[in-house]
């Protein structure tokens, strides 16, 4: 029998004080991730289960003239062949991008419409054609070799600006010259009059990398159909179930009740992973026709080839000041390249996110953004942690480098005198959305202190000494995190004595179980200990939007809130009914019902108990369980200034980042050293892309990035020791004051990094270098501009 025992009113007062929201807990996950007893899809293996193996393009661009499956078929142990006929005979919907994205003549974003297995074209290299199942994986692998393609090679393209040119390869005859959104924002009159009107114009070209993602777990999926109730299963690793099952139940062209969608632990996935992919698909299709589960795991090799990117911008900036230096408007023009196709969110963070977080911090009056988003034959482009948000910061503050340096005012300077006022606020910028909160001023002051920029002179001179050039830079960034969703928070009170929470959100490295319960606890006095978090299972997660865009803490913490005191509502009712009191004098505070003025109380764990077991009368709550949603959840404004120090050998281009100081702006911040954590892997993430990450293609569409001898991934020599300061402004949106953290490292480390080296190049004049910041590309602008010194 359950040995129920239940915390003192000082038990329940330490407690809090231990997990309360603000203390640094331990991840609950820890023990199990660190002692290697996590469970991953992979991990997973059902009754009979078979084995898949995908057959991939090897040309960027061709027509389908023929699939020649018959050896694959009969070869040992296969079980079935498939080509794109068989999916297209199933009556299959097409992958779409849902975005209510618009041209500037008003016109929708235009769909390619995506078969999970194509029939009449290939469009990059690594495009599925067709697959094998098999008894074994072995086999499975052996027969897709035997399968011969015959596709006619078509002319390719890869560059965004290149496919918009008159002549260049055609991916879609119903998209002409390749743009699938002609985007727009701003008054186009306005903003060219004050760049007319302006005392002084700052140009750059800037490309910001495409970049793979990458993540520890590669995509796997296991697929599994019962013939009775006519329902899918598929475990997978997401970014939450709820909306994934919703899009896989359309491209099923089933109900939503006929899918499941199962995510254990999931090791990564920075956006790739929140999207369908036609793997799954082709799998789930042969579970229903052979009648036995299906599983496939991806390959390191193919990862590079078949999981979106990320970035992938070449922009025009420029940016409008008076005499004073004042910002006067901003605007970028350019192109976003999208691959061979599009879904999830695609064009999204290349266009939209673009212009809603290029004013930052800055009191800048107008903004105009023209972005077309490009189709070529290249993988296809998704959301990457931050997805659209750091690209917009990086643009502004390059800027405003390149802006002082023209005009001759120091870069701090001329970031202060453009600073959104505390006094201005709430503020609407130019960008459409309103700031809430915030103190710009002051975290860029705390961040110069604490990273001890005034005595950076003596430290380059140092670095002088030993034959090095030595930069900073400051970075000040501003997200506008996910748009308005709502979320679930389901809070369910077990017999076994513990508190379960429902949730829509989706953890896949963040530790939400740790500060989600610190929450809850906090709002409701429940053990910390006794709460237990399900996101996992789509017939548990009736309702929710996921992991993205830093919503979780915001998005769920506020449907925490709502729920408990929905819980508390119905606990004052029936303590009232068990202390024998009118429900208006039942006060709530430290996880106990009290008749107010008395000593006179009960427990919120021993009132769900006694609800439980014993029956409760007629308009008196049976148990404290709530099921609800929130509505929309506003976004938030988390922003910061970081700052970078770095030393370059000259006679290598090899660059080093010798000191990092990140302060940010995360409003209330519910467990410090998670929201550390988050911190430092942004951070690493920007170092990555700023100094060695990039994808690359040949002329025909070859990629020559495709494994990690040819694709550099920082180590932890590369990631320097990093300080890091809160300057919190709750903010005014949510009932915890937060704002969202998970992307802002990269925010922040590609604008002050990128700067930094540029810093330290300027002795030999050089004004400008693109990402990524390699020894070589280093090195041969500093050969380069000797040259032409010496000229």
């Amino acid at each position: 029998m359950q040995d129920h025992t239940f915390p003192s009113s000082l038990e329940n007062a330490i407690a809090l004080q231990k997990y309360g929201v603000g203390q640094p807990v331990r991840r609950k996950e820890d023990d199990t991730l660190v002692r290697g007893k996590g469970k991953y899809t992979d991990d997973f293996n059902l009754p009979g289960q078979a084995y898949a193996s995908i057959v991939r393009s090897s040309h960027a661009h061709g027509i389908i003239r023929g699939i020649d499956i018959s050896a694959a078929r009969a070869m040992p142990g296969v079980l079935g062949v498939y080509t794109g006929k068989d999916l297209a005979a199933a009556n299959y919907n097409p992958f779409t991008c849902g975005l209510p994205l618009k041209s500037r003549d008003g016109s929708p974003l235009l769909q390619t419409n995506r078969l999970a297995l194509p029939t009449d074209k290939v469009r990059f290299v690594g495009d599925p054609v067709a697959f094998v199942v098999a008894v074994t994986l072995a086999q499975a692998r052996d027969a897709a070799e035997a399968i011969v393609l015959d596709i006619e090679p078509l002319p390719a393209v890869t560059d965004a600006a290149e496919a918009t040119k008159p002549g260049a390869p055609q991916l879609y005859d119903h998209i002409p010259n390749n743009v699938a959104l002609d985007y727009h924002y701003g008054d186009t009159a306005k903003i060219d009059a004050a760049f007319a009107g302006a005392a002084h114009v700052t140009k750059l070209d800037i490309v910001n990398t495409r970049v793979a993602v990458v993540t520890m777990e590669p995509r796997v999926a296991l697929a599994a159909f019962d013939q009775a109730s006519e329902r899918y299963t598929l475990q997978v690793p997401t970014q939450g179930v709820s909306g994934n099952k919703a899009t896989l139940a359309k491209i099923l062209n089933v109900p939503n009740e006929k899918v499941r969608i199962l995510t254990p632990n999931v090791g990564g996935s920075f956006g790739m992973k929140n999207v369908n992919y036609p793997e799954y698909t082709c799998i789930l299709h042969a579970a229903k026709v052979l009648g036995r589960p299906v599983k496939w795991t991806d390959e390191r090799s193919t990862s590079f080839l078949s999981d979106s990117h990320g970035r992938a911008q070449s922009i025009h900036a420029e940016l409008a000041l008076d005499a004073e230096g004042k910002f006067l408007a901003v605007r970028l023009e350019g192109y976003g390249n999208l691959g061979a196709y599009i879904t999830g969110v695609a064009p999204g963070p290349l266009s939209l996110n673009t212009g809603k977080n290029l004013a930052s911090v800055y009191r800048t009056p107008l903004l105009g953004v023209d972005i077309k988003t490009v189709l070529t034959n290249t993988t296809l482009m998704g959301a990457y942690r931050g997805a659209g948000r750091p690209e917009a910061n990086y643009y502004m503050e390059r800027l405003i480098d390149r802006a002082a340096d023209e005009i001759g005012i120091n870069r701090l300077t001329l970031r202060k005198r453009n600073f959104i006022k505390p006094a201005q606020l709430p503020f609407p910028a130019a960008s459409g959305v309103t700031y809430d909160s915030g103190d710009f001023q002051g975290v860029f002051n705390e961040a110069l202190e604490i990273s001890d920029h005034a005595n950076f002179a003596k430290r380059k001179k140092e670095s002088r000494k030993a034959g090095k050039l030595r930069g900073i830079a400051v970075g000040c960034y501003l997200e506008v995190t996910a748009p308005p969703a709502g979320e679930l928070g389901k809070i369910t009170f077990e017999p076994d004595g513990s508190v379960k929470l429902t949730t829509g959100t989706l953890d896949y490295g963040q530790g939400h179980a740790t500060p989600f319960a610190q929450v809850l606890s906090a709002q409701l006095g429940v053990p910390f200990e006794a709460i237990t978090l399900e996101q996992n299972d789509s017939d548990l997660v009736r309702f929710g939007n996921g992991t993205g865009g830093s919503r979780s803490i915001t998005a769920t913490g506020t449907a925490i809130v709502e729920s408990a005191a929905l819980v508390i509502e119905k606990g004052k009712q029936a303590a009232a009914h068990l202390l024998e009191a009118s429900e208006a004098d039942i006060e709530f505070a430290g996880g106990r019902f009290t008749i107010a003025g008395t000593d006179r109380s009960i427990g919120i764990m021993e009132l769900a108990q006694r609800m439980r077991e014993g029956k409760m009368p007629d308009g008196v709550p049976s148990s404290l369980d709530v099921d609800h949603a929130t509505r929309d959840t506003p976004s938030t404004f988390p922003n910061g200034c970081h700052v970078a120090e770095v030393e370059i050998d000259p006679e290598t281009g090899v660059t080093r980042i010798v000191r990092y100081t990140g302060v940010n702006d995360f409003g209330t911040i519910v467990n410090p050293m998670l929201v550390a954590g988050q911190l430092h892997g942004g951070v690493a993430q920007g170092i990555g892309q700023a100094l060695m990450e990039e994808v690359s293609y040949d002329s025909s569409g070859q990629p020559i990035t495709g494994s990690f001898m040819d694709y550099a991934m920082p180590r932890a020599e590369d990631i320097p020791m990093m300080t890091v300061g809160d300057h919190p402004s709750p903010a005014k949106s949510n009932p915890l004051g937060i704002k969202g953290c998970g992307e802002a490292g990269c925010a922040g480390s590609l604008v002050c990094i990128v700067n930094a080296v540029i810093d330290a190049l300027s002795e030999y004049g050089i004004t400008q270098i693109d990402m990524p910041l390699t020894p070589e590309r280093v090195w041969r602008a500093i050969e380069d501009a000797k040259k032409t010194k010496a000229a």
